[in-house]
């Protein structure tokens, strides 16, 4: 992948728009699950995504290759739903839909062999009060969250993308699962 990404890149930095339409291929999936994932909103991630590549084909020649690419685009990514997370004004309603899909999420789409009408409940549930729980997180600690648990990175891969030192992100890591942990305790 990264010899692949490599050779990409070189070819975006001569001005190949076949060699940047690959990197878009090959990011625009990943970069999406992140948005979703900080934004709970389908239109809104797209935006950021489409944001995210505009802003790389404008700026690649500010691309240092030796950083890693996927830390780049994600720190840029990560910046744009953080910038939109802080222009959005929290609204809370009771009968707001987690996603664009009607009445389910993701997860529950998924298949298995063993669900009955009452697992599928109780995992809706479950399911429900972890979003809210990430979703009520100050900025940043719901970014730092989304990028350690849900897209799996590390916590030098999470110093790269938001450049902040990692003693600041195993702090935030922490008090973001102490918030959750609070926040969760009574509730599962």
């Amino acid at each position: 992948m990264d010899n692949l990404e490599n050779r990409l890149l070189k070819l975006v930095l001569k001005g190949d728009q076949r060699a940047f339409a690959e990197i878009v291929e090959l990011y625009k999936d990943k970069l999406f699950h992140l948005a979703y994932r900080m934004l709970n909103n389908r239109h809104e991630a797209e935006d950021v995504v489409q944001e995210t590549f505009l802003r790389v084909f404008r700026n690649m020649e500010k691309y240092d290759p030796n950083q890693k690419f996927s830390t780049w685009i994600y720190r840029i990514a990560t910046n744009l739903c953080i910038d939109r997370l802080r222009r959005k004004k929290p609204s809370y309603s009771l009968d707001a839909e987690l996603n664009d899909q009607e009445g389910s999420d993701g997860y529950a789409m998924l298949p298995s062999d063993d669900r009955t009408p009452e697992s599928e409940a109780l995992l809706s549930e479950t399911q429900t009060l972890i979003r809210e729980a990430i979703d009520s997180l100050p900025a940043k600690y719901k970014s730092v969250m989304i990028l350690r648990y849900l897209q799996d990175l590390s916590l030098q891969e999470i110093s790269d993308v938001t450049g902040m030192p990692v003693t600041t992100i195993k702090t935030r890591v922490h008090r973001g699962r102490d918030f959750l942990r609070k926040k969760l305790e009574y509730k599962l």
